[in-house]
């Protein structure tokens, strides 16, 4: 029995994927084989007993004595994982995803007709066990066949050194075998699974309402970021994919729903990165009658929540780092965050009132040593000669400070001018009433007390359109039905951005944003565009 790529006998018409084999080999014949001896190649349905993890948790234990003494019959299913074939005996080792368990077979236990099909198994195919639990000489447990049903012809060998399968290109394109060369894989979206179930059953039991808002919009609206564009033919209007669901579910404020949460897919049409994926999942949930204070101390209780039922606690390894999710979270002002990191950089310390006046804050970024403390971290020292007070402080925190947030942490008091949406402090209206949770140098959490003046709303919404002119496209589109709606009346409210995927990475422990999503985007194969 050979595992080998089959040899094209003639010609074929071009296989419809990279890797497809022409209709021809060894696994072609031995699918002909099967059906020559009146077996469906893929049937219907097959009954088990157990899955493969309850056999083992429920009798893994018991010795060789014990299980002949229990009379154990089971019928399992699974991928065919390793094969052994010995003349009238074989071994083969069967997974569930959940479990391995090997399986014996003898053609004198299960019958001519059944051992013509063993024979006709490869590596990968799906096949149906019955039989009884024993223990080989070895002391493995195994299932010794009393019958055997095949279940899927696999016409495609896994990988040439699947095992450990390591090559990240192959791991992400085709997560089907990523997850079965690689069984952390799905002990990764299993537990992603449990969080986000999680969360969803902390909304849920503290009154939320869960709903679903428009994907396609036809102003991109609730973020600063760069939508995709679409084209509705029967309306013959463009559309943006969601950039975020903010609008939206505040509109829902106003219709009277207090407490409101969509888990949503939104979609920015930005670069990739180990932190970026341009698909991605978020929790947005908004409360009325909070504060920006109030959602900090729901968000950091749902998150530690989250990491309990995912991992079993509150201290999470992250890399060589133990990260705890202990409420409460540490809180820094965004200034003072900054001012920290430059007076590591600078000869001489950066204070928190330096960075909050225009001047000095323009005096800072155009010395020599700012420039040099640039080229160390790789940014364009240019740029921050043309960008407004706002922008500076904005792009400093995220060239020098943010990286250095590692414990779970809340960033407050943001410019008003990178925060549209969000009121002003009312001690302090210069900053808004807004935070950004960090955890490991990656913004997890963005929340704020939702600016419910219309008035003020549309003259920000003006502002962003004035920012959008001077060049820069992510600024905010004007929305006049956001507006009207505020017209009829928001009550106070505060309201949170989650981001599903980077929590995850940091409760799997996963190096990259594509590791936590199954499906991540990619470039075509072979570099090939669409047409």
């Amino acid at each position: 029995m050979t595992d080998e790529t089959p040899v094209p006998t003639g010609p074929e018409p071009e296989p419809p994927v990279p890797g497809w084999p022409k209709e021809s080999g060894e696994r072609f014949d031995k699918a002909k084989a099967l059906a020559a001896l009146g077996h469906a190649v893929y049937p219907t349905r097959f009954t088990r007993s157990h899955g493969l993890a309850a056999i083992i948790k429920d009798w893994g234990e018991l010795t060789t004595e014990e299980l002949a003494a229990k009379a154990i019959d089971v019928s399992i299913a699974g991928r065919v994982l390793t094969l052994r074939s010995h003349g009238k005996t074989g071994f083969a080792t069967l997974t569930d995803g959940d479990a391995n368990l090997q399986v014996y077979v003898r053609k004198d236990g299960v019958g001519d007709p059944a051992f013509a099909v063993w024979n006709l198994v490869d590596m990968a195919d799906f096949i149906g066990v019955s039989g009884r639990l024993m223990r080989t000489k070895s002391g493995e447990l195994t299932v010794q066949a009393t019958s055997l049903a095949f279940l899927s012809k696999a016409l495609l060998p896994l990988p040439e050194k699947w095992h450990g399968l390591t090559d990240v290109e192959t791991r992400y394109r085709q997560r089907y075998v990523d997850m079965v060369a690689n069984p952390e894989v799905r002990k990764t979206f299993v537990a992603r699974s449990k969080m986000v179930a999680a969360i969803r059953r902390f909304m849920d039991e503290r009154g939320y309402i869960e709903v679903e808002t428009p994907m396609m919009h036809p102003i991109a609206g609730g973020a600063l970021a760069r939508p995709f564009v679409t084209h509705h033919n029967a309306l013959g209007v463009d559309l943006y994919l969601r950039i975020a669901p903010e609008l939206y579910l505040k509109r829902l404020g106003v219709g009277g729903l207090e407490r409101v949460y969509e888990i949503n897919r939104n979609f920015r049409n930005e670069g990739l990165s180990a932190h970026h994926n341009p698909e991605f999942t978020m929790l947005e949930f908004y409360t009325a009658y909070f504060d920006c204070r109030d959602v900090m101390a729901i968000t950091e209780e749902l998150i530690e929540n989250a990491a309990i039922v995912a991992t079993g606690g509150t201290d999470i390894t992250w890399g060589d780092t133990v990260l705890s999710f202990k409420t409460p979270f540490a809180r820094i002002r965004m200034s003072e965050a900054i001012a920290n990191a430059l007076s590591k950089e600078l000869p001489q310390p950066v204070t928190v009132a330096e960075v909050e006046d225009t001047a000095k804050l323009k005096a800072i970024v155009t010395t020599e040593a700012f420039v040099a403390a640039c080229r160390r971290k790789g940014v364009p020292a240019a740029e921050y000669r043309k960008l407004s007070h706002g922008k500076t402080i904005e792009s400093l925190f995220g060239d020098f400070a943010e990286e250095g947030l590692i414990q779970p942490t809340y960033v407050v008091d943001y410019p008003v001018e990178i925060s549209p949406l969000a009121k002003r402090r009312a001690d302090n209206p210069e900053f808004a009433d807004r935070f950004e949770l960090f955890m490991s140098g990656m913004e997890i959490a963005n929340g704020f007390s939702e600016l419910n003046d219309p008035l003020e709303q549309r003259a920000r919404f003006l502002d962003q359109i004035e920012s959008r002119a001077g060049g820069d496209d992510e600024a905010h589109s004007m929305d006049e039905d956001y507006v009207r709606a505020l017209g009829h009346g928001l009550p106070p409210t505060g309201g949170c951005g989650l981001g599903i995927d980077r929590l995850a990475m940091l409760l799997t422990n996963s190096r990259s944003i594509r590791d936590v999503i199954l499906f991540p985007q990619m470039r075509p194969e072979g570099g090939r565009r669409a047409e």
